[in-house]
């Protein structure tokens, strides 16, 4: 069975919203039930995504539950929840967002990547657009493409992630672990409070500080852990 066979299965009961995404061996698509109305996301990937499976049927309210991972021949395809919210991204476009909303969505943030962290994955690609944040002012951490598992491996092998939120070890200098994700969550908190890079601006006082430690380009210099940043905040 090929991903296209599975696809074509599910749109006999659901029809295609739209694609989200297509790019990066990664092709992102919104369902709708026909009958029921009930929005999902199918995330067919060109290779096999360990923290989708491990994942499957877990339940944090700051990431998006996977109902089903299936292995085709030329392929994953993951079926997980719709979040109804807004990107980071976008609300940054409406300006700088205050510290209480920034600390709030970090703090959710943080909670995601302890669970991941304590899967033995680390997510790699934290930033503004995969960041949602629903009505309630939740925040939900998406998009685990890029996750890998914490190995003994001397360096990563792959130069993955986004330019400005990769940290250097990402850079196949060393090994990525939960710091990694430590480093991004710095550069995210300076681009909600100041719109820019800590190295352009650096947001003022106590969280400026707090940045700069999650930033630090030696990882020993960073938080240890998702859940001690939060309490930072």
């Amino acid at each position: 069975m090929t991903q296209q066979d599975y696809l074509d299965t599910l749109l006999e009961t659901y029809h295609l919203v739209h694609v989200m995404a297509d790019k990066n061996n990664c092709r992102v698509l919104h369902l709708r039930h026909k009958e029921l109305g009930r929005d999902l996301v199918v995330r067919q990937l060109a290779y096999p995504v360990a923290a989708y499976t491990t994942l499957c049927d877990f339940l944090c309210e700051h990431l998006p539950q996977v109902y089903d991972v299936v292995d085709t021949a030329d392929g994953q395809t993951v079926l997980e929840e719709y979040v109804d919210g807004v990107t980071v991204a976008a609300l940054a476009e409406g300006g700088r967002i205050r510290y209480r909303q920034a600390k709030k969505i970090l703090r959710g943030v943080c909670h995601a990547l302890s669970v991941l962290h304590q899967h033995g994955f680390v997510h790699r690609d934290v930033k503004p657009e995969n960041v949602l944040v629903r009505s309630n002012g939740q925040a939900v951490l998406v998009d685990l493409n890029i996750s890998r598992q914490v190995t003994t491996a001397g360096r990563d092998t792959r130069i993955m992630g986004t330019v400005g939120y990769a940290s250097p070890e990402q850079l196949g200098l060393t090994q990525s672990d939960a710091r990694t994700d430590i480093y991004a969550c710095g550069v995210l908190l300076n681009v909600m409070l100041t719109g820019k890079h800590p190295s352009e601006q650096l947001a003022r006082g106590r969280v400026g500080r707090i940045v700069r430690r999650c930033t630090a380009v030696n990882p020993d210099d960073r938080y240890r852990t998702a859940l001690r940043l939060a309490r930072a905040l």
